[in-house]
């Protein structure tokens, strides 16, 4: 009698490791890359930019910056993303499905943004070659789609022309067409290239982005949908709290667009939604956006820290803290995709220090040198909690 095939899908206790136990094991074992505290304690202490490059032969970026002849912050960011994008390709060889789509989701967020960044710098009269060097590796089309996104008229007609004539091969085409119909129902003729516009476009397509994404985690059921729900939960609430913050002092605040358009752009996932998402709709300035997050009370404590108004954090680092957290956590369970999630977002934040801190010794501002969150520190906040290191 033969043995019947696994059914393809994320798999439980008994048949995850059959098909996706490998690459887990493979993404598992890059954990031991990321810098340890004593690597940032020797950065941190380093007077040059020339320091800081000895100091990085001795961490996982050895062979990243050995070819780099002067070391700069850009230059520096250029070569981790690189470092992360190999190794994510190879992930994503070694996947089947269904993790192989999952792990093209987690590109499509990129794609998004490249495609916002074409536009928006071309508006501005930007270099079209110098935007293509600064789109994000792991969300590029081929070259000619990338040439081609720029050179579509301003306004509903150019959109749809993009959309017919590039965008629909592309994997984000449907959250565009979705975008382009919602607009036509809530009054499309209007010039979506304004500048205030741009965010709308973008907020848009993250948006059905995330939506998207949380509807196929749930599809695969198991640990992968409790844990990725829980992750895109928390990024959907963080979009709204940011939309809604962002738009004070732009049309966006006035109150006929708070509801017209405003609200189409919170995610319909979140622990904001639903009933917080409609508090937000009426929400005309800082003070009445405190008082709807302080019934939230995961989210009443980032508030504080931007009521506060300090100069120690901003919320964008309360919400990179938490963000941290969250994704740490997904290394403790198994048999499961939000770990591959996890790795990607927890490399970006790693990269995000290491700019930072060479800012800082590039400016000399040795006093801010430390204001960045570290990766499986043992010095976090949530490891301190009961005497636990």
């Amino acid at each position: 009698m033969t043995t019947p095939a696994p059914a393809s899908g994320a798999g439980d206790m008994s048949t995850f490791n059959i098909l996706h136990g490998f690459t887990e094991a493979l993404v598992r074992g890059m954990r031991s890359s990321f810098m340890r505290d004593s690597d940032y304690h020797h950065m941190t202490q380093c007077e040059t930019l020339d320091d800081f490059r000895l100091n990085m032969t001795e961490t996982d970026y050895s062979e990243s910056v050995a070819d780099v002849q002067t070391l700069t912050p850009s230059g520096l960011q250029e070569a981790a993303l690189e470092k992360l994008v190999t190794e994510f390709k190879y992930l994503r060889m070694q996947a089947v499905e269904p993790l192989g789509r999952f792990l093209d989701f987690v590109t499509y967020e990129y794609m998004i943004e490249n495609i916002m960044l074409l536009l928006k710098g071309t508006l501005s009269g930007r270099d079209i070659n110098e935007l293509i060097a600064q789109c994000h590796p792991l969300g590029l089309f081929k070259e000619s789609t990338m040439r081609s996104i720029p050179t579509f008229e301003p306004g509903p007609r150019g959109y749809d022309d993009l959309y017919q004539t590039v965008l629909v091969d592309t994997p984000v085409g449907p959250y565009f067409a979705q975008f382009l119909q919602d607009s036509a129902m809530h009054g499309g003729s209007r010039n979506v290239l304004e500048e205030v516009e741009i965010e709308i476009i973008k907020s848009s397509l993250i948006k059905y982005w995330i939506e998207d994404f949380a509807a196929f985690c749930e599809k695969l059921g198991g640990d992968t949908a409790t844990v990725m729900g829980d992750l895109l939960k928390a990024r959907a609430d963080t979009n709204a709290i940011n939309i809604t913050l962002n738009s004070f002092g732009t049309p966006l605040n006035e109150p006929g667009m708070r509801f017209s358009d405003r609200k189409r752009l919170y995610p319909a996932v979140g622990h904001l939604y639903p009933a917080g998402t409609s508090m937000l709709v009426d929400v005309g300035d800082e003070d009445e956006l405190g008082r709807v997050l302080e019934l939230f009370p995961q989210y009443s404590s980032i508030w504080g820290v931007h009521a506060a108004g300090g100069s120690e954090k901003s919320i964008d680092d309360a919400f990179y803290e938490r963000d941290v957290h969250q994704l740490e956590l997904a290394f403790e369970g198994q048999m499961h995709f939000g770990v591959f999630y996890a790795y990607v977002k927890l490399k970006e934040q790693e990269i995000r220090n290491l700019v930072w801190i060479t800012e800082c010794i590039l400016q000399g501002q040795k006093d801010e040198i430390n204001k960045f969150v570290p990766v499986f520190s043992q010095h976090a906040p949530w490891r301190k909690v009961g005497g636990r290191r």
